[in-house]
């Protein structure tokens, strides 16, 4: 009997891509963090220990508990005004909750739609909408966001509208190519042949051999949304206040950084657990719902 070689010899793991090795458990941590996100967003108001637009001048800039002059009353501090930071935090999260599911479902949904009708029709449909795409993406985003925002007026609903109009861009191009793909393989020229309609075909046959990069597609921007959205509110383009916002608590934070840090710090360490886990879990969604990585 031959000796065996190194390859034959080598255990499943060790051949295993190393990035696949990264992610290849289910990143608790983060999906453990984004569903706290979506519990909070859900019943944060029923959660909060006070009113969070309420002001208490007596109990104006007090620190975390921890701190002298702090106590559990308001464990997170307060700010300017008096109002109970840990309530504002918890309310806030509603907004970046909304936002997000929002523009990522609407976005998503404009994007695909777009990128079935361009991939598999071609001809001069795929030519005007991938140039509409392609002069949506050559735009700065942010910069178009803050004129969009400022001549719309400060508001959600605005927002969201911002928001989605700048978003569905980036799936359409990416998911366009998959389209590109799956149009050339056996089964959609057999469904062609038996006498399937257009619409059957994109709907039946190639949507949901796209929803795979669909949902990586979404959680990854889950993260681009609510950045966008702390950015515009922090910018005073976002939620009026008084109603909280982790943007807007940003915002007012930055002007007492100097001798009041908690005011700034736990939204900015909301936002930043938030944006990571959602990418966290994008990158171990793309490697495992990835066929050549299940092929391994």
């Amino acid at each position: 009997m031959t000796a065996l070689t190194t390859a034959e010899t080598a255990s499943p793991k060790s051949l295993r891509p190393r990035v696949f090795v990264k992610v290849r458990g289910m990143p608790v941590i983060p999906v453990f963090i984004l569903l706290v996100f979506i519990v909070v967003g859900v019943f944060g108001s029923f959660f909060a220990p006070f009113d969070p637009t309420d002001a208490d001048f007596s109990a104006s800039m007090k620190p975390p508990f921890w701190q002298e002059g702090g106590n559990f009353k308001h464990p997170l501090g307060t700010d300017n005004l008096g109002r109970d930071q840990l309530s504002r935090l918890l309310v806030g999260t509603r907004v970046s909750l909304e936002v997000g599911f929002v523009v990522v479902v609407i976005s998503g949904l404009m994007g695909c739609t777009i990128a079935l009708l361009a991939g598999y029709l071609g001809g001069w449909v795929d030519m005007l909408l991938m140039r509409l795409t392609d002069t949506m993406l050559s735009l700065p985003p942010l910069m178009i966001a803050i004129v969009m925002a400022f001549i719309l007026g400060p508001s959600k609903q605005n927002m969201i509208l911002i928001l989605v109009i700048l978003g569905w861009a980036g799936y359409a191009r990416i998911l366009r190519g998959e389209v590109l793909r799956m149009r050339e393989q056996d089964f959609i020229k057999l469904a062609v042949t038996a006498g399937s309609s257009n619409l059957r075909i994109m709907l039946v046959h190639i949507f949901p051999n796209i929803i795979n990069s669909l949902v990586v597609l979404a959680t990854l921007q889950l993260g681009i949304v609510i950045i966008a959205e702390s950015s515009l509110s922090s910018l005073g383009l976002g939620v009026p206040p008084p109603d909280p916002a982790w943007g807007t608590m940003v915002a007012e934070g930055r002007r007492y950084i100097g001798h009041a840090w908690w005011l700034i710090t736990w939204p900015g360490l909301a936002i930043l657990l938030v944006v990571l886990s959602c990418n966290l879990v994008g990158d171990w969604l793309r490697v495992r719902l990835d066929p050549k990585f299940r092929q391994v």
